[in-house]
């Protein structure tokens, strides 16, 4: 670590130590993102893979820094009933070391619960097996797919429930890092909003921009007036792309669909080296994958809204909008309430006492109030 990257990390620790990392106390505006670009990740092995089936996926470093647990989050008041039941379920080859911490915290409350996941780790087959109806519930570090959503539908009437119970990582190869848009270090942009980014990559425009092709429509002037946008982006289905999907693409019940003659790349791992070797260049990646040195933008969600950069400080309180979510899936019926059990399980990650094991753990990040919020709402049927 430098001089200066420490110096930073230092200011930010206190910044985030005095405010508590409390979701409205952070400064407003765009911040240069200053992370300097990590080496080159490459896709696991064959061998690796199965070794994270097996065991889980070997963690990485923790972060130096880690956000205060969010003050505002409930406390957990164990129940007084006598919980009792066996549960057992699926998980990410990345999840598997954060859900045995909260496994074992929780059974110091309920010690007559049972929960366990099984191997093969891989949300994907946990999935599988939920719409199988042979396992309880399924922790995926990624929302579920489409064709996820689509069959569990078709055999149930109904979507399954996904609760965010953690946030994501900053920027860990594997681990849910969040997700920046880039452009060559030479262009002046320094912001888009996501009525921009629909016009630039989507096909269908759902946010009612006009198409946009050219530097010039984004504002710049000179020489990047009649300069055409060389647009990046990963070819689905990926689970990048659809995240990105969701989040702008997607609008008003709409889903969004990607323009045809973008530049893709079947994996995330080229994009940062290809838009950072052309002057002309837009792309977008997992922020891990940022290994060569190109501009990352901050963000407008809404027209006239706030840029958020995705510094650290941005993504760790939850104020930049492409920071990512940890989803625990179960089946809930409409109207019908979870095992009392699993109900009970589910407040305790969603409390101030089950946000501490994702800090204490410091490779994910813990959710922020608002976000627990949304959490219990789906829980309770909201």
């Amino acid at each position: 670590m430098t001089i200066d990257s420490m110096n930073r990390s230092l200011l930010l620790a206190m910044a985030l130590g005095i405010c508590g990392a409390a979701h409205a106390a952070a400064p407003a505006g765009p911040v240069e993102w200053l992370e300097a670009p990590l080496k080159t990740n490459v896709p696991q092995t064959e061998e690796e893979k199965e070794a994270g089936k097996r065991q889980g996926r070997t963690l990485p470093r923790p972060e130096l820094l880690q956000p205060t647990v969010d003050a505002a989050l409930p406390a957990y008041v164990p129940s007084k009933a006598k919980l009792t039941g066996s549960f057992s379920g699926g998980s990410s080859d990345v999840m598997v070391d954060l859900v045995g911490r909260w496994f074992e915290r929780f059974r110091q409350y309920h010690p007559k619960v049972e929960l366990s996941i099984r191997q093969p780790f891989a949300g994907s087959l946990g999935t599988k097996e939920l719409i199988n109806d042979a396992a309880d519930f399924v922790f995926v570090s990624r929302e579920l797919k489409p064709e996820d959503l689509s069959e569990f539908d078709a055999r149930f009437g109904y979507a399954p429930t996904s609760i965010p119970i953690s946030g994501g990582s900053y920027r860990h190869y594997g681990f849910l890092d969040a997700m920046g848009f880039f452009v060559h270090p030479d262009n002046p942009i320094g912001q888009l909003s996501y009525e921009q980014i629909d016009a630039i990559f989507s096909s269908t425009r759902h946010r009612g921009g006009a198409p946009i092709t050219t530097w010039g429509q984004l504002g710049l002037t000179g020489e990047w007036a009649d300069k055409p946008i060389q647009v990046h982006a990963i070819k689905p289905w990926n689970g990048f792309e659809e995240f990105i999907r969701q989040r702008i693409l997607d609008h008003g019940g709409k889903r969004g669909e990607w323009r045809e003659d973008l530049h893709y790349e079947k994996l995330v791992f080229p994009l940062a080296t290809q838009v950072a070797s052309d002057r002309y260049a837009l792309g977008y990646s997992g922020l891990a994958y940022i290994d060569a040195p190109v501009r990352m933008l901050s963000l407008v969600q809404e027209t006239g809204g706030e840029a958020v950069s995705p510094s650290y400080e941005n993504v760790a309180t939850a104020r930049y909008p492409l920071g990512r979510l940890v989803y625990f899936n179960v089946n809930k019926a409409p109207g019908k309430p979870l095992p009392p059990a699993l109900e009970e399980f589910l407040r305790f990650v969603l409390s101030r006492e089950g946000q501490a094991v994702v800090r204490e753990q410091g490779v994910f990040l813990p959710l922020r109030e608002f976000q627990a919020a949304q959490g219990r709402a789906a829980l309770e049927g909201k």
